[in-house]
């Protein structure tokens, strides 16, 4: 086996670019081979707790034979055909059916892709369609916030507020600018008298007013900022930026590629917060990963500009696997499955525990805070907790910490030195339980070691 494993790690590494792509980040990879429930095995026969839900995206689990036969019986009836005007599927009929139920009850109008960043991609340019059939054609910045990730394709690799992502690909598209995220653990109010929610969403004003609100089209947001960290906002930002989209009539983008179905114990992430969106974006948790799919929704309102324009103004926007049928086939099982587990329910009440038992860690010396919401979740690791500072980058704490949750059965990625964590919603307590022991037992080693 082992030298199979050896000729196969060869053979990838001679013929395969892989996302985030260096050799120096790639020696000795796992290769993945099977998976179950919350589990994953890699081909020496090593089991881990997902503790990532692959890419954050495995709600149901690994190994479901449902998704698989959905995918089959679709296939073998019709696998693909073209969603260009003039022709549809089945299934992608009753995908868009269904998400309507589901999603915010103004967003009604559905358009699929086959991921998150050209869901991206679809709202930007959704955006500017809308100011352009209004008659307000200047309407086309995008404000978006740091540490957030909409995606590195051109467009959406603008708006992502991580800025290691940006110095080979420069110049990025102009008119994206960025706000400072909300980030409650980093976050300082420079406003006397109004809360930290408050004082982070009137940097969206602000940012305004600076550029002219006759040429901001939208402000695009993760309810909970995923890739930079898992940040959580405060409980007051999002009712304060819906009131500044609406007031400079500024469109608001819902970025739910990481939010949506069930992550945060409700369907969407920004329910939590009483408010809806005027386009809501949706990728990896509508198909639990098995096939890649998303979308974007657009608010009625929307919807009636984009019916409303003559033909030679029609939204020219396209993509050649829109509306897959596979793909819609496997998202509607996956939603079903979703629904009759109880799965967002569950996401909730397990969450709540999952929660409970990672603030255990948060009195650890090295700590420096504990976030989350339903099945999400980050403890962020410090050098000095008076100080928040972190540890220098020579220190080499990120990959200690994931080489250390390995060595204890769990797999997920470090963000910043934030451990981050988004297991499947399956996911048991004995399971949870045993991911916050790895986890703290990691950073406990990592950091008495970097130390000396």
């Amino acid at each position: 086996m082992t030298t199979t494993i050896d000729e196969r790690t060869r053979a990838d590494q001679a013929h395969l670019i892989h996302p985030l792509h260096h050799p120096s980040a790639h020696q000795a990879p796992k290769i993945w081979v099977s998976g179950e429930g919350a589990l994953v095995r890699d081909a020496a026969g090593n089991e881990y707790i997902d503790g990532l839900s692959g890419l954050w995206n495995v709600h149901i689990g690994h190994g479901r034979r449902e998704l698989a036969q959905a995918a089959f019986d679709q296939m073998s009836t019709l696998a693909y055909n073209s969603s260009y005007a003039g022709s549809t599927n089945l299934p992608a009929i009753a995908l868009a059916e269904k998400l309507s139920a589901l999603t915010y009850p103004s967003i009604n109008t559905f358009f699929f892709t086959s991921g998150g960043a050209e869901a991206s991609e679809s709202s930007f340019k959704t955006a500017r369609f809308y100011w352009k059939a209004l008659g307000k054609p200047d309407k086309t910045k995008i404000i978006a916030r740091t540490r957030a990730y909409h995606g590195v394709t051109l467009a959406a690799m603008s708006a992502t507020g991580l800025a290691n992502f940006w110095p080979m690909f420069e110049p990025r598209v102009p008119g994206f600018l960025h706000i400072d995220s909300p980030y409650p653990y980093r976050f300082v109010n420079k406003t006397p008298g109004v809360s930290d929610g408050v004082a982070a969403a009137n940097l969206l004003e602000e940012a305004i007013l600076r550029e002219g609100a006759d040429t901001v089209a939208a402000f695009i947001a993760e309810p909970v900022q995923g890739a930079g960290g898992v940040i959580v906002p405060q409980d007051d930002y999002f009712a304060r930026v819906r009131e500044i989209c609406s007031k400079y009539d500024v469109l608001l983008i819902a970025d739910e590629v990481i939010t949506g179905f069930g992550r945060t114990g409700r369907w969407f992430g920004l329910e939590r917060y009483g408010i809806e969106p005027d386009i809501i974006q949706f990728a990896k948790g509508v198909t639990s990963g098995y096939v890649p799919l998303g979308g974007i929704g657009v608010s009625d309102t929307i919807r009636d500009v984009m019916n409303g324009v003559p033909p030679e103004k029609r939204w020219m926007h396209a993509f050649t696997y829109s509306g897959h049928p596979t793909c819609a086939a496997v998202a509607l099982k996956n939603i079903e499955i979703i629904e009759n587990e109880g799965l967002v329910g569950q996401a909730d009440e397990v969450g709540q525990y999952f929660q409970s038992r990672l603030q255990g860690l948060a009195g650890h010396a090295h700590v420096g805070d504990v976030r989350g919401v339903g099945m999400i979740a980050a403890v962020e690791v410090v050098a000095d907790k008076a100080s928040k500072q972190q540890f220098p980058a020579t220190a080499g704490v990120t990959q200690k910490l994931v080489d250390a949750m390995l060595e204890r059965g769990l797999f997920t990625r470090v963000v910043l030195d934030a451990v981050c964590l988004a297991p499947p919603l399956v996911t048991s307590e004995a399971q949870i339980d045993q991911i916050v022991e790895a986890v703290g037992g990691a950073i406990d080693s990592v950091t008495r070691a970097v130390q000396g």
